[in-house]
């Protein structure tokens, strides 16, 4: 049966070094992508708060913005300041909304990278942010460890993650990380190991595991194709295309 395909991971803007395209949307049609969860590839290599406003100024229900966010410093700045994000910096035009985005513009998803920017994801500021969102929280697997992950679920139970670029290398620490952690999603486009995600479907659901690429930065025509041959039930493929239980 056909199911509409969702990816969880997408980038737009320039990369340094390389010829991407600007447009995500031919690539997508070409690959039966209907919607794409994307970051801006400025927020991620260098102004966290351009990124996101070329981010939150695209209008297309296609593109779903997913801004990425930089805990605020302890200080005079966050203490008391109220309106400057719920805790975060670098998410559009100050005061202006429950994320610090634009008036009257909510996002589903925010995407997190403790080592690229250097802050502790289980810290006091990060914390309190985190606390204060209320949405799912993306990031790589690389930008954080297994010890953080785990605290974090300590301190805020209900968050939810989204765990990206998992690889199909350490299937065994990702396997012990979902056990652990009811509220950790995976996104499964670099589970590219034989019959990988059949295995972590049987072992945690379907409902768990979410359709991303990467691209363009990684290939998206890999994911595509292993999600159209997975060996698993249609509903569970379908569930997984369009976000598992998570987006």
């Amino acid at each position: 049966m056909p199911y509409p395909v969702v990816d969880a991971h997408r980038l737009i803007g320039p990369i340094p070094f390389d010829d991407l395209p600007e447009d995500p949307r031919p690539d997508m049609a070409r690959l039966g992508i209907g919607r794409a969860y994307v970051t801006h590839s400025l927020s991620l290599h260098s102004d966290a708060r351009a990124g996101n406003e070329a981010l939150l100024a695209l209008d297309d229900p296609r593109l779903v913005p997913v801004p990425v966010l930089l805990p605020d410093p302890p200080g005079p700045r966050w203490s008391g300041a109220g309106p400057t994000g719920a805790g975060w910096s670098g998410a559009g035009p100050t005061g202006a909304g429950p994320f610090g985005c634009e008036a009257g513009r909510d996002v589903p998803m925010v995407r997190l990278c403790p080592a690229r920017h250097r802050f502790d994801l289980t810290g006091p500021s990060a914390l309190r942010a985190l606390a204060a969102l209320g949405v799912p929280a993306a990031l790589d697997l690389d930008e954080t460890t297994p010890a953080q992950l785990l605290a974090l679920a300590r301190e805020l139970p209900g968050q939810r993650v989204l765990l990206l670029n998992p690889g199909y290398r350490r299937l065994r620490a990702i396997a012990e990380l979902m056990a652990a952690l009811p509220n950790l999603w995976l996104e499964i486009g670099t589970v590219n190991t034989q019959r990988g995600v059949e295995w972590l479907a049987r072992r945690f659901g379907a409902e768990r595991l979410v359709f991303g690429t990467g691209a363009p930065v990684m290939d998206d025509c890999g994911p595509r194709f292993l999600l159209d041959h997975l060996d698993l039930p249609e509903a569970d493929i379908a569930l997984i295309a369009s976000g598992g239980g998570l987006l």
